[in-house]
C-alpha cells in the first residue's frame, strides 16, 4: 500500500508566517539531526530524493512541504540538536518547532524519528512534552535497527515501548525501521495512513 508514492514537493517555511494555510490534514516528521529522518521520509515515498539526505547532520533548516493532493501533506521538520549549528540558528529553530507543534490546527499527527541505538535523547524528551499536549497521535519510527541483532532491537522496542506509556500516556505507538532494508514500511504505512486518509481514500489509492 505505498500511499505515499505521489508525494511531490510544495513549499519551504523558515518562519511561521511562511507557513501555507492550515487546512486539509498534515502529518510532521521530527527528529535529532543524524537520526535518518529524510531517509525514512525517502522510502516511505519511494523516492530517493523526495527529502534532501545529508552526511553532515543539521542541514534541514526549513520546514518543508511535500505534497499528497487533496490537501494532505507530509512534512520534514529541521532536526534538532546539532551542536555545531550557531547559537541564534538553534533558538530560532526551537521556537519554530515549539510553536509548530503546539499551534498547527492541521497537523494530525506527529512521526518521531529515533536512532534505535540512541532513543529517548532529552532533546526527544522535549518534543514530546511540545506535542502530546495536543493529545494528538504520536508514532515513534526506531531507525537504523538493521545495525542491532535481533535480541537487542526486540529489547530496544520494548524498553521504548514501556517508557513512552510511563512517560507520555497510551496515545503514542512504536515501531522498529530500516530504511536500508525496507524494514517495518508497511507497519509505518498503515498508522500514518489512518491519520492522513479514510478508509475509501486509502481503497482508492
Amino acid at each position: 500500500m505505498p500511499i505515499f508514492q505521489n508525494a511531490t514537493f510544495f513549499i519551504s517555511a523558515h518562519h511561521l508566517r511562511d507557513l501555507p494555510p492550515a487546512s486539509g490534514v498534515e502529518v510532521a516528521f521530527a527528529g535529532r539531526s543524524n537520526a535518518g529522518k529524510s531517509s525514512a521520509l525517502n522510502t516511505l515515498a519511494n523516492h530517493n530524493r523526495l527529502a534532501f539526505v545529508s552526511k553532515q547532520p543539521g542541514r534541514t533548516q526549513l520546514i518543508n512541504f511535500f505534497s499528497l493532493g487533496n490537501d494532505k501533506h507530509l512534512v520534514d521538520l529541521p532536526g534538532y540538536g546539532y551542536a555545531k549549528v550557531p547559537e541564534a540558528m538553534r533558538a530560532h529553530w526551537q521556537n519554530l518547532l515549539s510553536r509548530y507543534l503546539s499551534e498547527r490546527s492541521s497537523l494530525g499527527g506527529l512521526v518521531l524519528v529515533m536512532d534505535s541505538r540512541h532513543p529517548l535523547t532529552p532533546l526527544d524528551r522535549q518534543m514530546l512534552d511540545w506535542f502530546t499536549p495536543s493529545r494528538k497521535p504520536v508514532h515513534v519510527l526506531l531507525t537504523k535497527s538493521d545495525k542491532l541483532s535481533r535480541s537487542e532491537s526486540t529489547l530496544t522496542l520494548n524498553k521504548v515501548r514501556k517508557e513512552l506509556k510511563e512517560g507520555w500516556g497510551e496515545n503514542i505507538t512504536v515501531q522498529l525501521f530500516s530504511s536500508l532494508k525496507k524494514l517495518g514500511v508497511e507497519e509505518a504505512e498503515t498508522v500514518i495512513g489512518k491519520w492522513l486518509f479514510t478508509d475509501h481514500e486509502i481503497a482508492s489509492e
